[in-house]
């Protein structure tokens, strides 16, 4: 079953190539959508794809890479918008 992850991650995610290993997950696990800062300091992650690799990305943003250091996830599941053909970061 298709759906849709929109997860906001908190704690030292910028500057630490995050968005970068995102993208690498994501597309290794067949999702599309986005990736990107936002101003506050947070990750934004918008992903698309089936359940059980968008629960894997999911349980990825909890750990983040290696220097990164995650105090929360923000996640939201909804249904897919099926708008993105890739997962890119936005800058």
């Amino acid at each position: 079953m298709r759906a849709r992850l929109e997860a906001r991650v908190f704690g030292r995610v910028q500057g630490v190539f995050f968005r970068q290993n995102a993208l690498a997950q994501a597309r290794r696990l067949g999702l599309v959508g986005t990736v990107r800062n936002d101003p506050d300091g947070s990750v934004c992650v918008v992903a698309e794809g089936e359940r059980p690799a968008l629960e894997a990305l999911a349980d990825w943003l909890h750990r983040g890479p290696e220097r990164a250091a995650v105090e929360r996830v923000e996640a939201t599941w909804l249904e897919p918008t099926s708008r993105y053909a890739e997962f890119r970061i936005l800058r």
